[in-house]
Order: C-alpha cells, then sequence, then structure tokens
C-alpha cells in the first residue's frame, strides 16, 4: 500500500511566510501552523477528480484554492522536490476521440499530438493558447516525437510505418517493413544523439477504431465480416499481421535492427531513455485486436544499453500496483534527474489515472490525477518545465519543478 503524504507549509518557509504576514495585515484570522495541508474541519475541502461533484477542468472552473494543487499527490515527500508548488493541472482543450502522442517543437514553440480516430494531427501554440489541425488526414497517427535536428517524427497506424518531416516540407519514410514483412503499427518513437530512431511495434493499429483491420483471416479480422477499404481512398491495400510485437532500432544507414523481441517485452508501447541514454524503459501494454501471442501484463521493463546498442540485464521496473489498482503504463518521460514519468490507465478507478511518477530505481514518488485515462506525456514549455497529458478526450497541463530529458 502506498501511503500519500500531506505536504508542511513550513518546508514551503518564504511562499507562506509572505501569506501569513499578507493575511496579518488585512485582519485575517490565520490558521497554525501545526498540520499539513490537510484541510481543517471548518475550510471547505477544495475540488479534486475524485470529489463529489468533482472540479472542473475548463476554463471557467473555480481555480485551485490551495498552494498545491489536490490532484498532484505526494506519496514520497521528495516529491515535492518535482511538483511546483501554486500551479494548478488545467484542461486546455477538449472535444477529441482519443488524444496520443504530444511531442513539443521547441523551435515553432508548440504541442503536437494525434487524434487518432478522427484520423488528424492537433496544434495548441503557447503564444496564445489556439488549438488547430495540424495536420489531416494522419494515416490515423500515433506517437510523435522530434529529433535532435527538431523534425517531425510520426507512427503511423494506417500505412503501418514510422516517418520523418524534413525541414523542406518533405516527407521520409523511415520503416515500413523488417525483413521484407509488413509492420504491424508503429506505437511510439525515441530519437538517440548517434541518429538513430528506436520505436515499438504492438498490434493496435488492427483495430477498425484507430487504423485497419487486417485483411479477411488477419488476426483482427478473422472471420472475415470486416471490409479494410471502407473509408480509405481509391487504390488504398489493405495489410494483414505478419510480425510479432517487437522494438526496433533504425540505424542512421537505414538498416532496421530488432533490439526487443515479443519474449522479453509482450505488446511494447511507450518508450523512453534515461537521459545520459544508458537505460532503455519499454512499457508493455494489454493484448490487442485478435492477438495470438502472449499479451502485455500491464508493467514496464528497463534494460542497460550497450556501447555497441546492444540491450542486456532486462529488469521489470513496476507492475504498476497502487494501492491495490493496476495503473496501466502507456507514454513515458524521463526527466534530467532520471525520474520516470509515466502515464496512468486505471479503467474506472477514479482517482488513479493520469500520471505516476517514480525514482530511477522504480520507487513510486507522486501520482497526478486526472478525470479521463491518460494515454501518452511529454514535457514541453519554453523551459521545458510543463507536462503535457494527452489523456482520452483532452488535452491537460501542469508545470514542474523539473524539466524533461531529450527533445520531443
Amino acid at each position: 500500500m502506498t501511503r500519500e503524504v500531506q505536504r508542511d507549509p513550513e518546508s514551503m518557509i518564504s511562499r507562506r511566510t509572505l501569506v501569513h504576514g499578507l493575511a496579518i495585515a488585512a485582519g485575517a484570522t490565520v490558521v497554525g501552523s501545526g498540520g499539513a495541508l490537510a484541510q481543517q474541519a471548518s475550510e471547505a475541502a477544495p475540488p479534486s477528480t475524485i470529489t463529489s461533484p468533482p472540479r472542473d477542468f475548463g476554463p471557467g472552473g473555480a481555480p485551485t484554492t490551495y498552494f498545491w494543487d489536490p490532484d498532484i499527490i505526494a506519496v514520497d515527500p521528495s516529491f515535492n522536490n518535482l511538483a511546483q508548488p501554486n500551479t494548478a493541472i488545467e484542461r486546455l482543450h477538449t472535444g477529441l476521440l482519443w488524444a496520443e502522442g504530444p511531442a513539443w517543437s521547441a523551435q515553432g514553440r508548440y504541442l503536437l499530438w494525434s487524434d487518432i480516430p478522427n484520423n488528424r494531427q492537433m496544434r495548441w501554440s503557447e503564444d496564445d493558447g489556439r488549438v488547430t489541425v495540424f495536420r489531416a488526414p494522419s494515416n490515423n497517427s500515433n506517437g510523435n516525437s522530434f529529433d535532435f535536428q527538431g523534425r517531425q517524427l510520426s507512427c503511423e497506424h494506417l500505412t503501418r510505418r514510422v516517418v520523418r518531416y524534413e525541414h523542406d516540407g518533405t516527407a521520409s519514410v523511415l520503416a515500413d517493413n523488417f525483413n521484407g514483412k509488413k509492420l504491424n503499427s508503429p506505437n511510439d518513437v525515441v530519437a538517440h544523439p548517434d541518429g538513430s530512431y528506436w520505436f515499438t511495434d504492438p498490434p493496435y493499429g488492427g483495430q477498425l477504431y484507430e487504423g485497419e483491420p487486417d485483411v479477411a483471416g488477419g488476426p483482427s479480422n478473422a472471420g472475415g465480416k470486416l471490409n479494410p477499404r471502407i473509408g480509405q481512398p481509391a487504390g488504398f491495400v489493405p495489410g494483414k499481421r505478419e510480425l510479432p510485437t517487437n522494438c526496433y532500432r533504425i540505424d542512421p544507414s537505414g538498416r532496421l535492427d530488432l533490439v526487443v523481441s515479443e519474449d522479453q517485452v509482450p505488446d511494447p508501447n511507450g518508450l523512453a531513455f534515461s537521459p545520459d541514454y544508458k537505460k532503455l524503459y519499454v512499457a508493455s501494454t494489454g493484448k490487442g485486436p485478435g492477438d495470438t501471442g502472449p499479451g502485455g501484463k500491464g508493467d514496464m521493463s528497463v534494460f542497460d544499453v550497450g556501447a555497441d546498442n546492444k540491450l542486456s540485464n532486462q529488469k521489470r521496473f513496476s507492475d504498476f500496483m497502487i494501492d491495490g489498482v493496476k495503473c496501466g503504463p502507456d507514454g513515458v518521460r524521463c526527466d534530467v534527474n532520471g525520474n520516470v514519468w509515466v502515464s496512468s490507465n486505471a479503467g474506472r478507478h477514479v482517482g488513479y489515472s493520469g500520471v505516476t511518477v517514480w525514482t530511477p530505481d522504480g520507487k513510486l514518488l507522486g501520482r497526478i490525477r486526472l478525470p479521463e485515462v491518460c494515454g501518452n506525456i511529454c514535457f514541453g514549455g519554453p523551459k521545458r518545465n510543463r507536462l503535457f497529458m494527452a489523456a482520452s478526450q483532452s488535452l491537460y497541463a501542469v508545470y514542474t519543478a523539473t524539466q524533461g530529458a531529450g527533445p520531443g
């Protein structure tokens, strides 16, 4: 069982002292400092995602009335060094079908993400908060990222490939097959300083909702009742899942190497490097459509990355059981100190979907509660200290007291 600790206001000396002084000047009654931020009996508890009625995350909702957002939970006191006081979780946009793959463009100062079933990519502009359609159709893109040269990378479900958008506006196909067999549905991609790209290839794009089902007889269309050409342009040629669910590395030369097999991490999903690129974290999610393989267990593995780009010493990072609730991992990012930030899918367990935060050794530090299942996350903003969370139908953000590691 985890224990969510209350934050001691005395640990925030300068801020709390200022507030205390202003309150005296105004003739207000100041509550004694013996307790933590637990609400006193005479105070109204701030609304949170688990209160009834729950808080309103929209621009017209009531502000967070306490020093710490009530849905930013410190499980370990050290989380206070990562969470930013006096900032609130914000819902930046809603009205999506399934939000995924957020990525931050440092040059453009905008957040890009996928709305997979709507077959489009969206953009939130940092300068004025405007949300527009960035790319449509997007080939049911899922994961996005930016490499060290600022070029956008996208994993496409429909076309079963990884693409890169060049600075001149052209698009390059980085990978669409392995040993002559079509990829399943690339899901998440990260750049490495050596110029390579690493990506996962689970089967989730085989869903009618998020991509295209297999041709008749394929794993996601075994009975042949679905017509994968409906809704697609003329000349569209549907595919069939032919490969296990693996992870791959795209060498700068263009060569595609298998780095994690389905036997090691079935149904791989989100992945991220540690800040020094000596460790690789790979989330394993549940079974995809028509999945006949082992299927993921909702956990995460961590590997050592050798100088030869070979992975070794696989360990289970966490089973993501928190208070008896499965907080299924999906997207993952590391901060500059190596802490691991992971999106959480807790299903109908209200108060456990959102984000979980861990030390590099797998110790739970804190949680961010959202009213929706969170699919993926990234750090962004001009200082890369803002956590963006793509959660079901909405996009959320919150400032932190740390920075994300790596681009995108």
